[in-house]
């Protein structure tokens, strides 16, 4: 008996935590279907997708590190977000075998600040660090939300050039990560009605990863602090962010948010969210 089925491709996969996002839905669904992770070399990227495309029980795919942007050329179409911001999270197999890639993670990174977002403020500024494949995503979340963004990576000219790119128009800033590891005594105004994300948009701080370097110092008065890092979930730049009085957001907010939009691709249902508590109480235990 044929069951639906959907992966989650990268390289390393262990580590992923969507098959227990996705699995918990299922389940409280009473769906039928199946969501497992698959390791995908980047040389073997090609072959599983066309292995997949012939298989009409693949429902499609989400997609991690290091295929975000080498998955797009092959791809039969992208979708307008998708296409925007250059690189693909979620893959969905057509009836007729087409693939069309999509990019999830934009939405769900908005997702657990959309409510402090839907607020009128004088002025929004993000401090984004990190230039890879996620950060894409997030700097056209955040230029859509009408944040001024200040990036931060280890090549400023990549930096410089991403702006432009996916948040042409707007006084935004390029600046080298290390800025942010020195202490600085800049006098920041009272940011009373002003929203201030402080955003770890690379894979510094994840198991097996360098720690992060930021001084709070950078961080202005009732910053958001919000780590997409998802291995460990409390990352010790989110506890040095609540040691110093900030708000945080973990890594796992995105990746629900991110899953919802997939999983509704994927299995034609939405997920349980009112669930998420017991989702969370599950991953984390």
């Amino acid at each position: 008996m044929s069951v639906p089925y959907a992966e989650v491709i990268g390289d390393p996969i262990a580590q992923s935590k969507s098959p227990a996002i996705h699995g918990f839905w299922l389940s409280e669904l009473d769906m039928e279907g199946r969501y497992d992770p698959c390791l995908v070399r980047l040389d073997e990227l090609g072959g599983y997708l066309e292995q997949r495309r012939a298989d009409p029980n693949w429902r499609g795919c989400n997609v991690t590190m290091p295929h975000k942007l080498t998955i797009v050329p092959l791809l039969d179409r992208l979708d307008t977000l998708a296409a925007r911001i250059g690189a693909v999270n979620t893959v969905v197999r057509e009836a007729d075998g087409t693939l069309t890639g999509y990019n999830t993670d934009a939405p769900g990174f908005l997702e657990p600040v959309r409510a402090e977002i839907e607020k009128v403020h004088l002025f929004r500024m993000a401090r984004v660090l990190g230039t890879g494949g996620a950060a894409r995503a997030i700097l056209a979340a955040l230029a859509d939300a009408k944040f001024v963004i200040v990036l931060a990576g280890r090549d400023p000219a990549k930096a410089r050039a991403m702006l432009d790119e996916l948040a042409p128009g707007g006084e935004h800033h390029a600046i080298a990560l290390d800025h942010f590891a020195q202490p600085t005594d800049f006098a920041f105004d009272d940011r009373e009605h002003c929203l201030d994300l402080i955003v770890n948009a690379s894979p510094l701080g994840m198991d097996g990863q360098p720690p992060l370097p930021f001084d709070f110092s950078h961080a202005p008065p009732r910053s958001v602090v919000y780590d997409i890092v998802t291995s460990p979930l409390d990352t010790a730049f989110l506890q040095r962010a609540r040691a110093a009085g900030f708000e945080t957001v973990d890594g796992l907010s995105m990746l629900i948010g991110q899953a919802d939009i997939a999983f509704t691709h994927f299995f034609g249902a939405r997920p349980p969210r009112a669930r998420d508590a017991a989702l969370r109480e599950r991953i984390m235990g």
